[in-house]
């Protein structure tokens, strides 16, 4: 998937959990779906160990070392507890971290019924709530709450080396009506930054859990508006825009980072990662048809 990839498997996990935690040596270790940056193993029946496969991914173990512990308790639906943190040892150069295990699934992007969808949309909009309720004090900005303008260059590349799969001038206009959005002047909030199909868990057509905080951090809510067009069908999609109040430039915006992000995750993933490659596909038809 990338070219600095470290040698990441269950038998480097259990080598660290010896050196480190050798109360919890013993017991099983299985891999789970691999994301991006971070792997995950599922340790016993309670536990998930998370360690990244690059580097330059530590300071998300560190940024969820920091925080998780701080916005899990306000928020209405579980997201990971920190058990124990890892430190880099002589074979491996990170650090890493034992989490508490969340139940349930992710949500196949259009698959679900519209009551269920719905249901989900109303979730996700409590879960919102609940993280623009937190105090940003000394909170750090978040991975995609600022502008996306710098990106502008990517986008127009990925676009343009995705045209056999998606409808690339409805997006080129759409990403060029983002650009000219205008900024967001309000207070900074809290955002989750990355609210993907696989980032959320469901069970009984619920939010069970929501994982990977790494993007979190405080500024514009419009880049958690991925989550109208990476998981709902329309008309869910227009309850949660309905219940969070979000006004025309908002969701222009919130349009134009569902634009970004999926584009360039399908042009870099599109022969690598099937799974991220799928979800931003989903994503790009589903904006590009909104139009």
């Amino acid at each position: 998937m990338h070219s600095d990839e470290l040698p990441v498997d269950a038998g480097l996990v259990r080598r660290l959990l010896s050196e480190q935690f050798p109360a919890w040596a013993t017991l099983p270790v299985s891999p789970l779906a691999t994301g991006t940056v971070n792997a995950m193993f599922r340790l016993g029946d309670e536990m998930v160990v998370r360690l990244p496969f690059v580097e330059r991914a530590a300071g998300d173990i560190l940024f969820e070392q920091r925080w998780l512990p701080v916005l899990g308790p306000a928020l209405p639906v579980r997201i990971p507890r920190v058990l124990a943190t890892g430190s880099p040892s002589a074979e491996y150069p990170c650090p890493w971290l034992v989490l508490d295990w969340l139940p349930g699934t992710p949500p196949v992007p259009g698959a679900a019924g519209t009551d269920a969808d719905e249901a989900l949309a109303d979730d996700i909009v409590a879960f919102l709530a609940g993280l623009r309720r937190i105090d940003t004090a000394d909170a750090p900005p978040g991975y995609r709450s600022g502008t996306f303008h710098g990106l502008a260059p990517s986008v127009r590349a990925s676009i343009d080396a995705i045209a056999d799969l998606v409808d690339a001038p409805s997006l080129r206009r759409l990403w060029d009506d983002s650009l000219a959005a205008a900024p967001w002047t309000g207070e900074p909030v809290w955002t989750h930054g990355d609210l993907l199909s696989g980032n959320l868990l469901v069970e009984d057509d619920r939010l069970s859990g929501v994982l990977d905080i790494a993007c979190a951090g405080v500024g514009d809510p419009a880049c958690d508006l991925l989550a109208a067009w990476s998981i709902l069908q329309p008309r869910a999609r227009a309850r949660l825009r309905a219940l969070l109040g979000v006004d025309d430039e908002t969701w222009r915006r919130g349009r134009g980072w569902a634009v970004a992000q999926a584009s360039i995750a399908l042009a870099y993933y599109r022969d690598t990662f099937p799974q991220m490659a799928n979800t931003s596909l989903h994503m790009l038809r589903e904006v590009a048809a909104s139009l």
